[in-house]
């Protein structure tokens, strides 16, 4: 005779198998579509700082102790005035979401360093400033202590013309995401500095190459 008790047992284990492999499958299936959606909604706020095209408009920049700059496009500045070193980059958002900038970093000549550089050395920026994505923009910092290593290496550094690099730290409006673009800023001419970007380092995400 059949053991109804075993057969019984056997098809309620199967059945249970059954339910656990379908409801695995949609769980996984539920994490994967939650993974695109998460992804596109990244995409729809990651920003990605170049220099500004040639052809933009000038912009002028502002400082808080009352000296201004203009900066055409592709274009930025780089002088000494009364003991101050400043710096301007007019730059443009090519991303899909609005750029916050958060610090910066100058090096006083090239350099072909492949690994992002520590977020401890980068300088904060004491002022909010956004870029909104598709249009132009700009970066400013300043050295203002002529007792410090990092204000004799700028003001040098823009006495003798020389090629300097600006790397800026910047991240999505809600603080995430963020890159670090090294920008360089060359000399042309007597009085003018052009913008060139180099390379860009994703830090909470995988870099893009």
């Amino acid at each position: 005779m059949a053991d109804w008790a075993t057969i019984s047992a056997l098809a309620t284990a199967g059945g249970t198998l059954v339910l656990a492999t379908a409801t695995f499958a949609a769980v996984r299936s539920s994490n994967r579509s939650a993974r695109i959606a998460e992804q596109s909604l990244l995409e729809g706020l990651r920003p990605l700082l170049v220099p500004s095209r040639l052809e933009d408009p000038a912009q002028k920049v502002g400082f808080a102790d009352g000296n201004r700059f203009s900066v055409g496009g592709s274009a930025g500045a780089a002088e000494v005035v009364d003991s101050v070193v400043y710096l301007v980059m007019s730059l443009r958002n090519v991303g899909s979401g609005i750029a916050v900038l958060h610090g910066w970093r100058f090096l006083p000549e090239f350099t072909r360093a492949g690994e992002p550089p520590p977020l401890e050395l980068f300088t904060r920026l004491t002022r909010d400033i956004y870029i909104a994505p598709g249009d132009i923009g700009f970066w400013q910092g300043s050295f203002r202590d002529p007792s410090t290593a990092e204000y004799a290496e700028a003001k040098a550094a823009i006495k003798a013309r020389q090629a300097c690099i600006v790397e800026v730290l910047y991240g999505d409006y809600q603080g995430g995401q963020r890159v670090i673009s090294r920008f360089g800023l060359s000399p042309v001419g007597d009085d003018r500095w052009l913008v060139a970007v180099g390379q860009h380092w994703n830090i909470d995400r995988e870099a893009p190459r």
